[in-house]
């Protein structure tokens, strides 16, 4: 399967890029566990040992028998004593295989699950180190692809993957030893058919991989589509388009039952094709063990073993093509997952200046650049200056940069060129974490977790009293509607919730940043989807909330920043033009133009 990335390049998510590398970097994590491990190995090794053991023991059983038959002594009592030990010595080793087969399957789960806990634990801590550059070139749903089914792929190819592959081998090795001891003129016939059954299976599994790859390929193509339609739904019906789009959602369907059915198909085929081969090199043995037997080259019981033999070692070869296409499938998950823990990280220098407790607020950016590579600057040579406790609005086109300043202030991004100054003092002088404690932000997109109201309006400041929060949800003119809701502020909301109305949310966020009481403030586009009603509550709010803060805004409905003490115009990266309303009306140039554009007519 391959999957896309922000910057649109397909990844193969199946194949493995560095095998060599992975692997050895999975063996110094599971070294980290490593009495669990040799606790698998070694049972691992009694459990081939004792099944290796049971077709020696039944084909000597098997020769008393015959041995009391020859000899005409066939009674009750000379039955039980041969067979006595035989079956003693069977239920001895069928409960050592039973023992050891649950002491590995046990360990091996506790080793894959405590593997894949510390791999979720490290990149959840990884998430929480990387700068903001580094999720710009994933999608989300690549991220959250990686954290969960990767790594729970991950998991399920330990669990049985590498166990099967361990039992495998050892088997094999143990198993084709006993036969070379036993006839090693029998054993080479079968070594050449087992080799061949080994090429066609890893042949036909391959196949069964790129079938499997493109069924998933198609499948996500089927649930994008049904996505699609279903949250489009109204619009395809209001503009009468429900044959073409039902006719396009057949076309992936068939194009994925198609694929589907090639991956069933080879799944299904490998099985009695690679059982026929084996049964050839088994039928083969029995013919010329028997011809043995008659040449009183080998006794009837050491035949049957040596054909017990024959499955024990023909069936872990089918098993290991299987199990080495799933672990390159892990392997391919875990360089995914090691790709995120290889980002560098957002380093935190060593700082003794500490940002003042009461900060007045003055902000000035002197000849501050910026760009996502050195060579292509998205913003060159800005400056302005921002008294304590002054208002400032930032309007221009899509794309001029002013999100891109936000973040240089927030320090979510670093500067190619000049400096920020907070205080007269330099931003890149303190910690990031104790210059953003500094700062209070409200979005556009309102961010909401699964929790109780209080809970979420607390999010800034855990410790609040109730009575706190409840001011600051009059502050924010959400007390009301929080009144009304069933559980009052102990109500279970989220951003998915249907409960409360996008308005509400936006609220909520305000209030959030109210009871943080940061000393400054930045609103990126606050009441852009809101209705008119609404967007008037929340600018009571906002003026609650900016009164006696220097605060930063972001706005595209330039007639809710006409009160602003500062206005920055911005476009492609640069101010150009920079002061009040007042005055930047009477200049009657850019700002003026967009401004009147907005209400026309």
């Amino acid at each position: 399967m391959s999957i896309k990335q922000a910057d649109g390049k397909k990844i193969d998510t199946e194949t493995p890029k560095e095998f060599k590398k992975t692997g050895i970097r999975l063996f110094k994590l599971l070294l980290e566990q490593k009495g669990r491990f040799v606790i698998i190995i070694a049972s691992a090794v009694c459990f081939a040992t004792l099944m290796a053991f049971t077709p020696l023991i039944l084909g000597w059983g098997l020769d008393e028998i015959i041995r009391l038959i020859q000899t005409g002594q066939v009674a009750l009592e000379n039955l039980f004593s041969a067979l006595l030990r035989p079956v003693f010595l069977l239920f001895l080793a069928w409960s050592g295989i039973s023992l050891f087969s649950l002491l590995q399957e046990y360990t091996m789960a506790s080793v894959a699950e405590t593997l894949t806990l510390r791999l979720r634990k490290t990149v959840t801590e990884k998430l929480n180190h990387l700068p903001m550059r580094e999720f710009d070139h994933y999608k989300t749903g690549d991220i959250l692809t990686r954290t969960t089914l990767d790594l729970d792929k991950v998991s399920e190819v330990l669990q049985v993957g590498l166990m099967q592959m361990i039992s495998a081998i050892l088997s094999i090795v143990i198993g084709l030893g006993l036969m070379v001891y036993l006839s090693p003129l029998l054993t080479l016939g079968i070594v050449v058919i087992l080799l061949i059954s080994l090429l066609l299976t890893n042949r036909l599994a391959h196949k069964n991989q790129e079938y499997f790859s493109e069924n998933q390929e198609a499948l996500g193509a089927v649930g994008t589509k049904a996505e699609e339609n279903y949250s489009g739904n109204l619009l395809i019906k209001a503009y009468n388009r429900q044959k073409e789009t039902a006719d396009e959602l057949d076309k992936l369907n068939e194009a994925q039952f198609q694929a589907f059915k090639k991956a069933q198909f080879v799944s299904f085929a490998i099985n009695p094709l690679i059982r026929l081969i084996n049964q050839l090199g088994f039928v083969t043995s029995a013919v010329v063990g028997g011809i043995m037997v008659i040449n009183g080259q080998l006794s009837i019981g050491l035949v049957q073993a040596y054909l017990q033999y024959v499955n024990q070692v023909s069936e872990p070869i089918t098993q290991v093509s299987y199990v080495i296409n799933s672990l390159q499938s892990a392997f391919a998950a875990l360089e995914r997952i090691f790709e995120i823990l290889d980002l560098e990280e957002e380093t935190e220098e060593i700082l003794n200046v500490a940002v003042p407790e009461d900060l007045r607020g003055e902000v000035v950016f002197k000849h501050v650049a910026f760009g996502y590579t050195p060579d292509r600057l998205l913003m060159e040579d800005v400056n302005f200056k921002v008294k304590p406790k002054q208002m400032v609005a930032i309007v221009g086109p899509t794309g001029a940069g002013k999100t891109t300043m936000i973040n240089l202030l927030m320090r979510f991004y670093e500067m190619t060129g000049g400096q920020i100054e907070v205080d007269g003092k330099n931003i890149s002088h303190f910690s990031r974490a104790a210059i953003r404690q500094k700062f209070g932000i409200v979005l556009q997109d309102t961010w909401l977790f699964e929790g109780t109201v209080a809970d979420n309006i607390a999010y800034g400041r855990p410790e609040a009293s109730r009575k706190e929060i409840i001011q600051a949800a009059k502050d924010a003119q959400c007390h009301h509607f929080i009144r009304t809701l069933p559980d009052g502020y102990d109500t279970i909301i989220s951003s998915d919730g249907s409960q409360i109305s996008q308005g509400q949310q936006q609220l909520l966020t305000i209030a959030r940043a109210i009871l943080a009481n940061p000393q400054l403030l930045i609103l990126d586009e606050a009441t852009s989807s809101v209705d008119t009603r609404t967007e008037g509550l929340i600018q009571q709010a906002m003026d609650q909330l900016t009164a006696e803060r220097t605060s930063f805004v972001i706005a595209h409905r330039l007639s809710t920043i006409k009160n602003a003490d500062l206005i920055l115009v911005m476009k492609d990266g640069s101010i150009i033009e920079q002061g009040s309303h007042r005055s930047l009306m009477k200049k009657g140039d850019f700002y003026a133009t967009l401004y009147n554009s907005q209400f026309a007519g």
